[in-house]
């Protein structure tokens, strides 16, 4: 019972701080720019390795972490100065990325423990077992849980601390922008934290369960309600469902843990559509 807490607990902190930003995401029409990071970090990955030789995951976070502020500026590089439109913008930036770390990974860093699939699936069964240790060895917790409680308390304060910024760029940028706040500041800042949370995050839990929790939560909140505040509530605590559930669901049918918990996040989203539908 205790792995099943440990595993409840970091895919809890995972939807949360993927709801949270994935609302905003949603709002500002750009939900794919998760999925897009979590694919383009590949290749940083790869070269974090070829300069330190080590797979610790630090430095799986400073490579990941500079290729997904990389993948953001080309995003907005594309779209702004290219005059492409955002989904096209992004599909060209992740899918040339991606194929670029493929070829690092095939080519040079085939003897180490390091692929697209270990990058993009995961496997959140193993994090009881991935313990960080104290000088004097007595284990202080889950690495996962220690680092995703760190960055859901940093996005917290972001949120707390920022919140009319965000709410009046995400709504009104032209009306930010008239005002003197700076649009451009802001939607690198958040996507800092976008990019921040994917690669804390893929590690432990497998990007694709990183892309579903930015999305379905929030989309399931946004088609009840019209208050952001709710919103980011009512996605956190789906969110949190969906882990719980999620777990319990594979638990029982001895499958995988990611996939149920998307499937779960599916479920609570058809439930809202449904409630929505029968209301109008």
């Amino acid at each position: 019972m205790t792995d099943a807490f440990w595993i409840i607990l970091t895919g809890s902190l995972v939807a949360v701080s993927c709801a949270i930003l994935g609302s905003f995401l949603i709002l500002r029409k750009m939900s794919m720019v998760g999925d897009a990071i979590s694919h383009s970090v590949l290749p940083g990955i790869v070269i974090a390795f070829f300069i330190a030789g080590s797979m610790q995951s630090v430095w799986m976070l400073v490579g990941a972490g500079i290729l997904g502020l990389i993948t953001t500026f080309l995003i907005e590089f594309f779209h702004q100065k290219g005059k492409l439109q955002t989904d096209a913008s992004i599909g060209v930036t992740f899918t040339w990325l991606f194929a670029l770390g493929v070829i690092l990974v095939t080519y040079y860093a085939g003897n180490a423990h390091i692929d697209q699939d270990c990058i993009l699936h995961g496997e959140i069964a193993y994090v009881p077992i991935d313990l960080i240790y104290s000088t004097d060895g007595t284990p202080l917790g889950p690495k996962a849980v220690i680092i995703l409680s760190f960055v859901l308390s940093l996005i917290l304060l972001f949120v707390f601390l920022f919140y009319k910024e965000l709410f009046i760029t995400t709504f009104d940028p032209s009306f930010a922008s008239a005002i003197g706040i700076s649009t451009s500041k802001w939607h690198y800042v958040l996507m800092g934290l976008v990019s921040l949370t994917t690669v804390a995050s893929f590690e432990s839990v497998g990007a694709i369960l990183v892309v579903a929790l930015l999305i379905a939560p929030a989309a399931s909140a946004y088609l009840i309600t019209n208050q952001l505040k709710s919103m980011l509530l009512l996605s956190s605590l789906f969110g949190i469902l969906s882990s719980f559930a999620g777990y319990w669901l594979s638990y029982l049918l001895d499958g995988s843990i990611a996939g149920a918990m998307v499937t779960i996040s599916g479920v609570i989203f058809a439930i809202c559509y449904i409630i929505v539908r029968l209301k109008k």
